[in-house]
């Protein structure tokens, strides 16, 4: 992976284990459902197992952001490669639920389009020490564009399954084996992270610490970004494959399909946001790119057709992304060289913890036959916080 012009040389390793990571998550968020229901397990327990994934990576999230300061980036990123790499094989090999949930608590397993993970914070952390102003935030667009690329190519992956048992596998078995392959790759990103140097000691950056001049700021973007994860969590990969499967009969293949047209649009869209932000600013973009994606999912919510409501669904991809860069360049810019570590955890936690309430509530509106209502809560409750966003951050966003 080719990061942008002056960048320090590493930060092709983490645009490279990015990639990695988002692969496999592109067919895990398709497949997880797959694989449950194959187990005999309901739409409940689907969104129950996906709020237990996203309540371990916050509460992971929130240790790295406590005490992660103590820990060189460089160790925590191998360790948390190992743990996707146990939590792949692990989960390929169990078949009742209450171990599979344990897994899921513990492990790396992301039902959603976004990394959720222990990694963001740290991959952040490191991102934000190669480049300072523009090139940082051009930084972040390479970082999320690599993923949202690689996670599309992984949505079409999700369609490997039904390949296999044309080869006389068994359905399950054709299941388990990429959940190994996703333990597999955790492997390959250990490996690929050993290569991450250490400062040397003339050269090292200010140590990070905890929250101390920021911390008013980020407590309170990490309110704001709590609501606006909440109602994410309510259409996260796995349940909007879920929707598909239930309200219009989608094969696994062709949401595999969509999922790989959505992630190719929203890496096109955050191709486009460095040169928006440049024009407008990172919070007027983060509001105003938004409020339409959460417009479009109300609408396909309703739609009387699966050609109406995957167009709005692939209008939505192409919008509702293009924060995500500006955010994460935006919380780096407003906090303090050490405190960056700190700040991005106790953002990304909040919004972790956010969102590992909402897929059980999505998963229990499913199963009550209320198909269109987790998709137009998620719409409402976004265009409140894009708002919420917009008014409390504008006179501060000027300043900037």
């Amino acid at each position: 992976m080719i990061p942008p012009a002056g960048m320090v040389p590493e930060a092709s390793t983490l645009l490279l284990g990015r990639a990695l990571r988002a692969f496999v998550d592109g067919y895990v968020a398709v497949l997880l459902p797959v694989y449950l229901l194959a187990l005999g397990f309901g739409t409940w327990e689907v969104g129950l197992l996906s709020t237990a994934t996203l309540l371990g990576s916050a509460l992971a999230t929130l240790a790295v952001g406590a005490w992660g300061h103590r820990f060189h980036h460089r160790h925590l990123l191998l360790a948390a490669a190992l743990l996707m790499a146990a939590t792949g094989l692990i989960f390929a090999n169990l078949a009742a639920f209450w171990p599979l949930l344990l897994i899921a608590f513990v492990g790396t397993l992301n039902p959603s389009s976004g990394d959720v993970s222990v990694f963001l914070p740290l991959e952040h952390a490191r991102l934000a020490e190669a480049a300072e102003g523009d090139a940082r935030t051009r930084l972040f667009a390479r970082y999320s564009l690599t993923g949202a690329l690689c996670a599309a190519v992984g949505a079409l992956a999700a369609a490997v399954p039904d390949w296999l048992v044309t080869l006389e596998f068994e359905r399950l078995a054709a299941l388990r084996l990429m959940f190994a392959f996703y333990g597999l790759t955790g492997l390959a990103v250990w490996l690929l992270y050993r290569r991450l140097p250490e400062p040397p000691p003339h050269r090292r950056p200010q140590a990070p610490t905890p929250l101390q001049a920021s911390r008013g700021i980020v407590l309170r973007l990490a309110a704001l970004f709590s609501v606006d994860a909440f109602a994410g969590g309510l259409v996260v990969n796995s349940l909007l494959a879920l929707w598909l499967f239930e309200r219009f009969g989608l094969s696994v293949a062709a949401a595999g399909v969509f999922f790989f047209w959505a992630g190719l649009l929203t890496a096109g869209s955050q191709l486009a946001a460095p040169w928006v932000a440049k024009k407008i600013g990172l919070l007027n973009t983060m509001v105003f790119t938004h409020i339409p994606a959460s417009i479009c999912l109300i609408l396909a919510a309703l739609a009387p057709n699966l050609t109406l409501a995957l167009g709005l669904l692939l209008l939505r991809a192409f919008l509702s992304q293009m924060d995500v860069p500006t955010r994460a360049a935006f919380v780096m810019a407003v906090v303090t060289p050490p405190e960056r570590a700190a700040a991005a955890s106790f953002t990304a936690v909040p919004r972790s913890l956010a969102a590992a309430l909402s897929p059980s509530l999505g998963g229990a509106l499913f199963a009550a036959g209320l198909l269109a209502a987790p998709l137009v809560l998620c719409g409402v409750l976004k265009i409140g916080y894009d708002l919420a966003l917009l008014a409390a951050f504008r006179r501060h966003a000027a300043a900037k």
